[in-house]
């Protein structure tokens, strides 16, 4: 009867002692975890240009960028698609945050490769910052037959550089903003009123629709003094669609060339005259 006692009482005992570890677990702090920011644009491109979002470390980002010809070349030339510039690439991700990327455009018959490094990103949590900020370096190539081949003609002069700090904000689910200073580095230039180094400040904008679209805004303001007036800035509209594996960029642009040297310098096309071509992007990761 004793023993039995003694159980009882035990038994009765144990749910305060449990509550007591309970209460002495509670007051202990939770470590605090950063909450990164994500998607904020659908993918790695605003629309010609590169956004802060990168390809996953070991994913291939297979990309297919296509423009028409201008809308304002009539029935003869079906509105432009009879036409077509286009570049075939992708990006591959060595670490999260570290991208490489290279391509072959038939303007200028261009080979180019970057590197995209994104050193700070949005986060709230145990730290708050507001942004994220990615760099990136770009060469291009180009491989077209010299025009005057007997003369003296140099390697370098086919070499050109793009270099861009990309800062963008995810300021709800909706409304995304980034701004890219950019620098273009000419070896050659074709005209004395062309500067080798060329200064151009980018501006990306992405509303969301649904889940799966978005709506795509993007310029590049050359400032002035440093290329011919006939020039024009690259403006683009578009359109985000996401489906499973694939990201399709459907919008319309005054640019022609696919790579950064071609649309933020050589932009001749002018929205007010007509000289807008329909293009698309296509984008399918791969795992390795």
């Amino acid at each position: 009867m004793r023993n039995f006692t003694l159980l009882l009482a035990l038994l009765l005992a144990f749910p305060v002692f449990s509550q007591d570890l309970d209460l002495l677990e509670d007051d202990e702090p939770e470590e605090e975890t950063p909450q990164y920011t994500f998607a904020t644009f659908k993918t790695n491109r605003v629309i010609n240009g590169h956004s802060v979002e990168m390809v996953a470390k070991r994913e291939f980002d297979f990309k297919i960028s296509h423009r028409f010809g201008f809308l304002n070349t009539g029935p003869y030339q079906f509105f432009g698609l009879d036409q077509a510039t286009l570049r075939i690439g992708g990006d591959f991700g060595i670490t999260d945050n570290i991208n490489v990327g290279f391509g072959r455009s038939n303007v200028d018959k261009t080979y180019d490769g970057f590197v995209k490094w994104r050193f700070i990103r949005q986060q709230t949590g145990l730290k708050n910052i507001p942004v994220t900020v990615t760099a990136i370096s770009h060469m291009g190539i180009t491989t077209l037959k010299w025009p005057i081949p007997n003369r003296e003609n140099y390697f370098t002069s086919r070499l050109h550089y793009t270099h861009q700090l990309l800062i963008a904000r995810k300021f709800s689910e909706s409304l995304s903003v980034q701004l890219s200073p950019t620098l273009v580095h000419k070896n050659l230039i074709d005209s004395s009123q062309y500067k080798n180094d060329i200064y151009a400040l980018g501006i990306g904008l992405r509303q969301k629709i649904t889940v799966r679209t978005s709506i795509n805004l993007e310029y590049f303001y050359v400032f002035p003094g440093q290329v011919p007036d006939s020039r024009s800035d690259a403006l683009s509209i578009g359109f985000d669609i996401e489906t499973g594996g694939h990201i399709f960029q459907l919008f319309f642009t005054n640019a022609s060339a696919p790579f950064e040297k071609g649309f933020i310098t050589d932009t001749n096309g002018r929205w007010l005259n007509g000289d807008v071509r329909f293009g698309f992007n296509i984008a399918r990761i791969f795992n390795f």
